[in-house]
């Protein structure tokens, strides 16, 4: 595909150009194969393509001019007026946020029974009610530590790996 720099894009068809329309033919980087392959012009905006499927593979995606990677030649990018000289500091992942934060929580969960014996767990019964900082110990989800008191039948408690909401002062 060429680009002109008049308003319509056109594309060259052996010795002549054509105009692009909806329904025509483009050459464009395929999301799925991964490469620069025909695909059938399917919806256009103004007098350039913007969704296209693959001749290939079928696909429909957005148009690319140019493989990922490869910028526009001539094109030079100013810098943003909002942009500093600083450094920006990098960014988080979700892998990373979420590591975070569970080291936050087994810390508080840490800090919370540090120096506490292993007699003051008592054991998590439905029928039991617990208050703020009571420890509790769970058949399932192991030693934990009361962080609030939801209500008079609801109790958060911190356990190492998370926080959960377990129900108090059931009668049996």
């Amino acid at each position: 595909m060429k680009i002109l720099p008049t308003a319509d894009l056109l594309v060259s068809s052996g010795t002549h150009m054509k105009k692009l329309q909806a329904g025509g033919e483009v050459d464009s980087w395929c999301t799925k194969c991964r490469l620069f392959l025909n695909h059938r012009i399917i919806a256009m905006m103004g007098s350039k393509p913007v969704r296209v499927e693959c001749s290939t593979c079928g696909s429909h995606h957005n148009f690319r001019a140019r493989p990922p990677g490869v910028k526009e030649t001539g094109s030079v990018r100013a810098p943003s007026a909002t942009a500093s000289t600083a450094t920006r500091a990098p960014r988080q992942s979700t892998a990373t946020r979420a590591a975070a934060a569970e080291l936050a929580r087994e810390q508080a969960w840490e800090k919370a029974i540090a120096g506490r014996a292993i007699a003051d767990f008592r054991p998590y019964k439905l029928s039991a009610t617990f208050s703020e900082g009571d420890l509790v110990r769970h058949s399932r989800f192991g030693d934990g530590v009361v962080m609030r008191v939801i209500d008079s039948g609801k109790v958060e408690i911190l356990f190492k790996g998370e926080a959960r909401t377990l129900a108090q002062g059931v009668a049996d």
